[in-house]
C-alpha cells in the first residue's frame, strides 16, 4: 500500500512541478494576439464578469491589487481592455473588453477546449465514486499547497 501512495503523491508532485514551471509562458493566438499566461487569465475574467472591479480580481488571484492594476494598463494599451466609472461610486472602475479583447476571450476558450477535451473525455467516463474520489483529493492537495507555499 505504501509503494502505491508513494506513486500517486509522485504523480502529483509531477503535475504541481510541471504546472508552476511551465514552458508556456505566452500564448500566441495569431495577429498581435499575444499574451503572457497572466494576461489572458485577466482577460477571461473580465470576460467571465464584465464590470469586474480591479480589488475583486485581485482577491480570487491572490495577488496585490497594484499587480493586477499594472497588468490592466498593459491590456489597455493593448486595446483588449477598457475601463468605465461605476455608476453608484464614481470613485471605482469597473473592467470591461473591447472587441479585441473579446477576440482574445474567445481564442483562448477555443485553446482550452481543443487541449483540456481528452481529460474532459476521461473524466465523463469515470463512474460517480471515482469521481467523488479524485474530487476529494483535489480538495485536499489544493488545501495543503494553501499552507505549504
Amino acid at each position: 500500500m505504501k509503494e502505491d501512495v508513494n506513486a500517486v503523491i509522485s504523480e502529483y508532485i509531477k503535475m504541481v512541478k510541471k504546472i508552476a514551471n511551465g514552458k508556456t509562458n505566452v500564448l500566441d493566438f495569431g495577429g498581435d494576439l499575444v499574451f503572457y499566461r497572466g494576461e489572458i487569465h485577466m482577460i477571461k475574467m473580465i470576460g467571465d464578469f464584465p464590470g469586474i472591479f480591479v480589488s475583486e480580481m485581485a482577491r480570487n488571484f491572490n495577488i496585490t491589487r497594484a499587480v493586477v492594476s499594472k497588468t490592466i494598463k498593459k491590456l489597455e494599451a493593448k486595446n483588449v481592455v477598457y475601463k468605465a466609472i461605476d455608476e453608484t461610486d464614481k470613485k471605482r472602475m469597473r473592467l470591461y473588453l473591447t472587441e479585441k479583447g473579446k477576440d482574445a476571450y474567445r481564442a483562448h476558450q477555443k485553446y482550452h477546449n481543443h487541449y483540456d477535451s481528452p481529460l474532459f473525455s476521461y473524466l465523463d467516463g469515470l463512474a460517480r465514486e471515482e469521481l467523488e474520489v479524485i474530487d476529494a483529493f483535489l480538495k485536499r492537495a489544493n488545501l495543503l499547497i494553501d499552507n505549504h507555499f
